[in-house]
């Protein structure tokens, strides 16, 4: 196994936790862009529509929403359709107490930047205390010639 891609920052909230990356370059209101009773990008112009984010490392360039946000979150991890960590580039405080209050891992202002080096499909470790992010790149399938 090849060494990780190790990203950097300041302290996040929540636990240890792994999962499959899902990376959108727009930002992510869990308010008004998804539908929460599928855990499904529900806004059209969304470039993850139609993706769900349950199990999800959700990598964004920014949080959006307001006060709505903490208990949509608490609702989606009721439902089992939460993301298990999200990465931003910049998170608002509603974000965070929303990732708080819901139990989901938090981290934002990586170095390098999470949204340029991540991939959808990458394997990804969060360790918010650690303030450490690690990433396998997700498996390429080689062909074989049959012939």
């Amino acid at each position: 196994m090849t060494a990780p891609l190790v990203l950097t920052g300041h302290p996040g909230v929540g636990e240890v936790v792994e999962g499959e990356a899902l990376v959108s370059a727009e930002g992510f209101s869990a308010r008004y862009d998804l539908d929460r009773s599928t855990g499904t990008i529900a806004r059209e112009s969304h470039p993850l529509y139609g993706r769900s984010i349950a199990g999800k490392v959700l990598v964004c360039p920014l949080a959006k929403g307001g006060f709505a946000t903490s208990w949509a979150l608490l609702d989606l991890k009721s439902r089992r359709l939460a993301p298990v960590a999200m990465l931003f580039g910049w998170a608002n405080p509603v974000m965070v107490q929303g990732a708080v209050l819901a139990g989901v891992a938090l981290m934002d202002r990586l170095s390098p930047d999470p949204v340029a080096v991540i991939r959808t499909g990458d394997r990804v470790r969060v360790d918010p205390r650690a303030a450490r992010v690690e990433v396998w790149p997700m498996a390429v399938p080689t062909t074989t010639n049959a012939r």
